[in-house]
């Protein structure tokens, strides 16, 4: 089977090029787009950014787009060093990394790109895991839970009495950051004794060949390995909801769904090659991109107010730039004006 980076590589290249054959003159003419652009970062972001430079590239061939990933943490790191133009972030911009970015005096536009419904999964042959609540997802993650919560009947009493298996995110993980604020309660405190990576391939191939597994990352690495995989729907009082767009949509799937960002060096955004790819992702268009990898396009509304905000060259965060917030909707970035406002007010941290 296909890995999940070469099976979003073969279905993005068929959609960018059946859409661009009308493009491809100006592709070659004297004012083609020429350059590098270079982004880093989220791992759960990667394959969105991935198939956004690949589509872009049928169009501006010339332009060299270097997409790698190294968790939100780790992008962020190279970001403030001036050492990428983009980072991809799936959580906002903490205090510590404004820091570290203004003592190098990197000013930055960010960009919210698309929502994500972060998924907690299980092995596909797991037959008694359909639900868990927030509070038995926190029984399982919390701090206090290490070395003591090693069985799922201790999650639930009619749970078998099988070990629990637990695969997630390294420390460096904006992923790790949003689930333990959204579910432990604390940005940053989990339990410490399961198998982390901030390569989301290594979580799903953990869970997917362990039956007594659980795991969580972005929503794609999911529908990537759907046959391997069981998606589990979370109860956060109000009944069990699946991940999907529509629940990420109408605001039923919380505390898990959250935005996801780039955040463009703003001395990088005046160069024309990063200009237009910022624009090819805020596209309206490109929102095929972004349901394809299995992500939540942003409103038109927000794309059209994000691409003015880019084009003006707005710095700073609109969430404040306290790292992972939870209670973001999904049409929180629609109005120029009332953006910063409403989603401050929206924040639960």
């Amino acid at each position: 089977m296909p890995s999940p980076r070469l099976h979003w590589h073969l279905s993005i290249i068929a959609l960018a090029t059946a859409g661009a054959l009308a493009g491809c003159n100006a592709a070659n003419g004297p004012d083609a787009l020429t350059g590098k652009v270079t982004v880093d970062g989220s791992d759960t972001i990667f394959p969105l950014s991935k198939a956004m430079a690949e589509a872009f590239r049928v169009n501006n061939p010339a332009v060299q787009l270097a997409v790698e990933f190294s968790g939100t943490g780790g992008g962020f790191e190279k970001f403030c060093a001036g050492r990428i133009d983009i980072a991809n972030a799936s959580r906002p911009i903490n205090s510590a990394e404004s820091e570290q970015c203004k003592a190098r005096h990197i000013e930055y536009i960010e960009v919210p790109i698309a929502f994500d419904s972060l998924s907690v999964v299980v092995n596909a042959k797991n037959a008694f895991v359909d639900c868990l609540t927030v509070q038995e997802l926190k029984a399982i993650w919390e701090p206090s839970a290490e070395g003591k919560i090693t069985r799922w009947k201790q999650v639930r009493a009619n749970f078998p009495a099988q070990p629990l298996v637990l695969f997630g995110p390294g420390r460096t993980s904006g992923t790790f950051d949003y689930f333990t604020l959204a579910i432990v309660g604390t940005q940053s405190s989990s339990r410490g004794d399961y198998t982390k990576s901030e390569d989301d391939t290594v979580i799903e191939h953990g869970v997917a060949g362990e039956s007594n597994a659980l795991g969580y990352f972005g929503y794609a690495y999911y529908q990537a390995h759907s046959d391997e995989l069981k998606v589990v729907a979370v109860d956060n009082g109000h009944g069990c909801v699946m991940p999907s767009a529509q629940t990420v949509a109408d605001g039923t799937y919380q505390p898990l769904s959250r935005p996801l960002f780039l955040y463009v060096n703003l001395a990088a955004a005046a160069r024309p090659e990063v200009k237009a790819f910022i624009r090819f992702n805020l596209a309206p268009d490109s929102s095929q991109y972004v349901t394809k990898i299995g992500y939540v396009p942003l409103p038109t509304a927000a794309l059209v107010t994000q691409a003015s905000r880019f084009d003006k060259g707005v710095t700073g965060s609109a969430l404040g730039g306290r790292g992972s917030v939870t209670g973001v909707a999904l049409n929180a970035f629609d109005e120029e004006e009332k953006e910063r406002d409403r989603i401050r007010a929206a924040l639960v941290q």
